[in-house]
């Protein structure tokens, strides 16, 4: 969860992508209750390969870690030098059965694991595979191959980002020999080249599905995104207490100390602590701490912390301590 994440900016200005909210809650801990949710087995310590994002927000991922009974542990990837480069950030943790996930995407599925296999990648097919990574299978559902964005079809299963490995020394050894003898794929050190040298030396991978993928890559993507889990999670259909003439159209994460006047909310909006909608309309939208609404009609939003808008409608990206108008 290193990277900069510059196709969410301008959230990721001053929040890293993986600590922004959805449904109340950030990326990367959904992700990771959500795979201690689904795990057969105990995870017994959580890594995050992380940028320079401050104390607080380490402290924030070893108590997600330390609330799942895990221990957690910070290791930096202060260079963008691959996928592979990333993982072994954390290599000291590379043992015994060990998962691998990227923090820029959120998943429901099945996590059963097959007990033949080395190791398992879990996909989702798609539409036009033209932008991820894929993988290739032969008719046993055995992967034989990983390729990078094809521009002519070879598969319509992509990588999701979260991947198992029986073995973590195994996968460890294997990204030390991409290190050590400076093998790259654009300038970086890349997590399938690792796997096509344990392929060579009889590994078997094979695919996991996942009933839905989420990804969390831009604006628009996580908006959808936040919408996908309201409509999960039966919690958010709940009756909500309501502020001051107001209604709340499920379903919605409403936190604390929202005070909403004259309001239309919903569905599928989340609104952070300390928000204030006055005389306004919104509906599949995210609105951080902080900010306040007035006289607004607004629609598939994201609105960071602290910002304050006044008059407008439609749709509209807005990074923290922003302001459209003037509210008094």
């Amino acid at each position: 969860m290193a990277g900069m994440g510059k196709r969410l900016r301008p959230h990721t200005l001053t929040t890293p992508k993986p600590l922004l909210h959805v449904a109340g809650k950030p990326i990367v801990q959904r992700l990771v209750e959500d795979i201690v949710k689904v795990s057969d087995q105990k995870i017994e310590h959580i890594a995050f390969v992380t940028g320079r994002f401050g104390e607080a927000a380490e402290k924030h991922l070893l108590a997600v870690a330390e609330a799942l009974g895990a221990q957690g542990s910070i290791h930096y990837q202060d260079q963008a030098l691959g996928t592979a480069h990333a993982v072994m950030c954390a290599a000291e943790h590379l043992e015994g059965p060990v998962t691998v996930a990227f923090a820029d995407t959120l998943f429901r599925a099945n996590f059963t694991l097959d007990a033949s296999a080395d190791g398992v990648l879990w996909v989702q097919r798609i539409d036009d595979p033209r932008q991820f990574g894929v993988v290739v299978t032969d008719d046993s559902g055995k992967i034989l191959e990983f390729v990078e964005k094809p521009q002519t079809f070879v598969s319509d299963l992509a990588m999701i980002g979260i991947y198992f490995f029986k073995d973590g020394a195994w996968l460890k050894r294997e990204l030390q020999y991409l290190l050590d003898h400076n093998i790259t794929n654009g300038g970086e050190y890349q997590l399938p080249d690792a796997l096509r040298n344990m392929m060579k030396q009889g590994a078997k991978f094979t695919p996991g599905a996942v009933n839905d993928w989420m990804d969390c890559g831009n604006k628009s993507a996580v908006v959808e995104t936040n919408q996908k889990i309201l409509g999960y999670e039966p919690q958010y259909a709940q009756a909500i207490e309501i502020g001051e003439n107001s209604q709340i159209i499920p379903p919605c994460y409403i936190a604390d100390n929202v005070i909403l006047k004259n309001a239309v909310i919903g569905p599928y909006v989340s609104l952070e602590n300390g928000s204030k909608i006055i005389n306004s309309k919104i509906e599949n939208s995210i609105i951080n701490a902080n900010t306040t609404i007035a006289d607004c009609q607004l629609e598939n939003t994201m609105i960071g912390a602290h910002c304050h808008i006044k008059n407008y409608a439609g749709t509209i990206n807005l990074g923290d301590h922003s302001t459209i108008g003037n509210i008094e």
